[in-house]
């Protein structure tokens, strides 16, 4: 059986079903974290007599649950693999979605959301999926994180267009029903499909078998550094803070997306179209931060990618000021264009930097500064709009903090292994 098993996932390499997999979860963890998101805020609110800081709250607290998953998935992922984490995460990602359609207490809504952020939809997000992938690459590592995260892209421009649709035509229960069920049905085939490292079936990062001797061949890298030895190095922490800063403010505009356009005067079928043109953009972006991961200094390209969303986030507000949709849609293209490069920059640098034997370890120790920022950047959002009535400004923050995440990647050096 071992050896059948061994030449199935020999021809063609397996690693591109990892990446297969690592799509379709990263898809549906974008889907159900952040970008459908936005889609419920204002029905939810409006109809329960919410305030907008107080539905948020929701996504921040899941957003800090997970922080904790995330030290002991990382290492789950480096001994088990990511299926088991999985098919746990599918489990309460939809039993938690269908009572928020069925909740109508607001400290039933943030219990179900800390649950889900806990022990859900972060053990199927990026961090698993990203690990997995980092240890089945290593010279084609570039083009298999960045396409992995096509997934990512995918859920910006179909997620919020089917689900506005489904909130729309019935009402806002239908909608997390429906993301449970989707879930379910989804990412449970996905987890199947994914295996721990290429050694233990035989195999080589890139593909080839072990017992090749030219197979090895343009995969050989430095020494794997451990996680006690990246928590020793600056290098961990100025990647932990810029990458943290980069999530405070992507969870913020696309939280706040779909609020944001409808408040400067657009329909929300405008703000869906919208964040599917960022979701377009996103997936546009994969072939050229693939290409420049392979061929250009990776620092260089996040500073590219921070730059290009911060473009983006600066026409969103100009279009708001000045009612123009082109603007409008040119902002929000830009804004997912840098997004896109956001996540296989990131993952490719971490791996580059602490190698790939215990890249889910030290993602996982990392990953609570970033999930932390993910829940601290909606908020922030929302508390200002309900102090200030205006996005504006918050939004020309969000560009402050893009910069200066930006600006401490740059500093970051590789530490010596």
């Amino acid at each position: 059986m071992r050896s059948m098993l061994k030449s199935l996932l020999g021809r063609p390499f397996y690693g591109w079903w990892i990446v297969a997999g690592a799509i379709v979860s990263q898809f549906t963890w974008m889907a159900v974290s952040l970008t459908v998101v936005g889609v419920f805020l204002m029905p939810v609110v409006d109809d329960l007599g919410w305030r907008v800081w107080e539905f948020t709250l929701g996504t921040s607290l899941s957003a800090v649950s997970g922080a904790v998953s995330g030290v002991i998935a990382g290492q789950v992922v480096d001994r088990h693999g990511p299926r088991p984490l999985m098919l746990v995460g599918v489990a309460v990602t939809a039993l938690c979605f269908l009572g928020l359609g069925w909740q109508s207490n607001l400290w039933v809504f943030l219990a179900l959301y800390i649950v889900s952020g806990l022990a859900g939809h972060n053990l199927f997000g990026s961090l698993v999926a990203n690990a997995t992938v980092s240890k089945w690459f290593i010279a084609k590592r570039g083009w298999a994180l960045a396409i992995g995260s096509t997934g990512i892209s995918l859920a910006g421009i179909i997620s919020p267009i089917a689900i506005t649709l489904v909130v729309d035509t019935w009402d806002w229960r239908t909608g997390y029903m429906t993301v449970a069920a989707f879930v379910l049905v989804v990412v449970t085939p996905a987890a199947f499909v994914m295996r721990r490292a290429p050694e233990d079936y035989g195999l080589l990062p890139d593909g080839g078998a072990s017992d090749d001797p030219g197979a090895a061949d343009g995969r050989a890298e430095a020494p794997s550094l451990n996680r006690a030895q990246a928590l020793r190095s600056g290098a961990f922490w100025l990647l932990t803070a810029g990458f943290g800063l980069n999530f405070v403010a992507l969870s913020a505009i696309l939280v706040h997306a779909t609020p944001f356009v409808t408040e400067a005067g657009f329909s929300r079928g405008i703000a869906a179209t919208a964040l599917t043109v960022n979701g377009l953009g996103n997936l546009l972006s994969k072939a050229v931060w693939g290409y420049g991961l392979q061929r250009f200094e990776t620092r260089r390209l996040a500073l590219a990618a921070f730059s290009t969303s911060s473009a983006g986030v600066a026409l969103m507000v100009l279009a708001g000021d000045l009612g123009q949709v082109g603007i409008l849609f040119l902002g929000f293209f830009l804004y997912g264009f840098g997004f896109g490069g956001t996540i296989p920059i990131s993952e490719f640098l971490w791996a580059r930097y602490f190698g790939r034997r215990h890249i889910g370890a030290i993602r996982g120790i990392s990953n609570p500064v970033s999930v932390v920022g993910t829940g601290v950047g909606p908020i922030l959002l929302g508390a200002w709009f309900d102090l200030s009535g205006s996005y504006g400004l918050a939004f020309l923050a969000v560009i402050g903090a893009y910069m200066s995440g930006a600006a401490l990647i740059g500093l970051s050096r590789e530490p010596p292994r």
